[in-house]
């Protein structure tokens, strides 16, 4: 389904992000994974089926890094056909509470670098004139909100603001953009809450449990190959119903 494509996924280096590597890369997709640990990002390249993945240290919040991963790109002579902005932080307070250090980080990494990493992608792909499918990784709570992530909350919202807009504006050249809302997934960090605050959060759910990582990344294969083709603007809710 992505055969021969370079695909790039920020956030690749664990959880949902590695999940989404593994899920394009036996679709066919060559990766490179980008992660703020560059011991991660080799982890997740090595249990990759195929050959020519490539782990890349990234802070995606600076310019800098950015530029140095555009300047890769352009030496390596591929185009990339698919970006997926998985890259995201959590640091949780109240609003009364919040730090603006706490504020500014997580709109760096979770809003700042969707921004920079999309114009750098989508312009080297208009460029090119390279087919290009944008998968931004948002949030349920970008939607109906959370106690105690205003700031989280506002930036996966922002992402569906900034894919909309985008969409729009790249329809024309060849570029669809497009936004995933996971809810509760399972994840270590989930698996390690105490049970009633687990079952508090399962109970939330329609479907009356956790979703997997790879139901995530099913959904981003969907929406980074040709079976989407006519797909573009679209925010998915991966969330067994939670937010309906």
């Amino acid at each position: 389904m992505l055969s021969s494509k370079l695909a790039i996924v920020t956030g690749g280096g664990s959880g949902i992000g590695q999940e989404i590597c593994k899920k394009l890369a036996s679709s066919g997709a060559q990766l490179i994974v980008a992660d703020l640990k560059k011991s991660s990002a080799e982890s997740t390249a090595k249990l990759l089926p195929g050959s020519g993945h490539t782990a890349f240290q990234i802070d995606v919040s600076k310019y800098d890094d950015v530029e140095r991963l555009k300047e890769f790109i352009q030496s390596s002579g591929h185009h990339p056909g698919v970006l997926v902005n998985c890259a995201g932080i959590t640091k949780d307070s109240t609003l009364l509470k919040m730090s603006r250090e706490q504020w500014d980080d997580v709109i760096n990494v979770n809003l700042n670098s969707i921004f920079m990493m999309s114009q750098m992608i989508a312009r080297e792909s208009v460029k090119s004139q390279t087919s290009l499918s944008i998968v931004n990784v948002s949030s349920i709570v970008g939607k109906i909100g959370n106690f105690g992530q205003t700031n989280y909350s506002a930036t996966k919202a922002g992402v569906i603001g900034f894919t909309k807009s985008a969409a729009r504006e790249l329809a024309t050249k060849n570029v669809r953009v497009n936004a995933i809302l996971p809810g509760f997934i399972r994840t270590p960090m989930t698996e390690a809450m105490p049970p009633k605050v687990l079952e508090a959060m399962i109970s939330m759910v329609p479907q009356r449990r956790l979703g997997e990582p790879e139901e995530i990344a099913n959904a981003v294969l969907f929406l980074a190959s040709d079976m989407s083709s006519y797909v573009t603007g679209a925010t998915i809710e991966v969330t067994g119903g939670l937010g309906m």
